[in-house]
């Protein structure tokens, strides 16, 4: 059985994560939920899956979590802030952690899952691009294994050999160089792509 540390509980990836947890009990567990700030569904979410921890990045969120489900009877502790967000992370309960805050503020506790060694699912490519050598050392050092679920990086990850994530440098790819078409990099003057 995986047990689950899900990191943007709350958001698009949460739902459909918990949605295949929810159908398969009897091959996932929920350890931790965390959220930005969103308690009444984080609330629910608690009140459904009965995770021993739940964490809110928002401080007076997770106070106003913490009276919501108080008088419910379960057995969850409620963390606030990045810390809370780290402990979530790195509960010694989980063996898979899914990282799926979206931006920088996911960066710190999918590190510290990365150190922790931890089975870490990411759909925040800002973890990678933020963190980039600084996660991979992390990773490699804590014995993580780095599973890419989001489509783009998932596509590119489904086209590496076998091993590549539990340890990159014996896969013998030394890079990847990926292109772009327009969007956001398009809007740009050549002068500034080149910074």
């Amino acid at each position: 059985m995986r047990r689950v540390s899900l990191l943007g509980a709350t958001g698009s990836i949460g739902d459909s994560a918990l949605d295949v947890i929810a159908r398969h009990p009897d091959r996932y567990a929920v350890e931790a939920l965390a959220a930005h700030r969103n308690v009444a569904k984080l609330a629910a979410l608690c009140r459904r899956f009965r995770p021993p921890v739940a964490a809110l990045l928002d401080l007076d969120a997770a106070r106003a979590l913490e009276r919501e489900i108080a008088g419910d009877g379960l057995p969850t502790r409620v963390l606030a802030g990045p810390a809370g967000l780290v402990e979530a992370a790195t509960s010694a309960g989980a063996d898979t952690v899914l990282a799926a805050i979206v931006g920088a503020a996911g960066l710190e506790p999918t590190l510290a899952a990365a150190r922790a060694g931890k089975r870490l699912l990411i759909a925040n490519k800002e973890a990678l691009v933020i963190g980039g050598d600084v996660f991979m050392r992390a990773a490699r050092d804590g014995g993580a294994t780095l599973l890419p679920i989001d489509s783009e990086h998932n596509a590119i990850f489904q086209c590496l050999p076998p091993g590549y994530g539990r340890d990159p440098s014996r896969a013998g790819i030394r890079r990847l160089i990926l292109t772009t078409r327009t969007g956001a990099w398009g809007a740009r003057s050549r002068s500034t792509r080149r910074r």
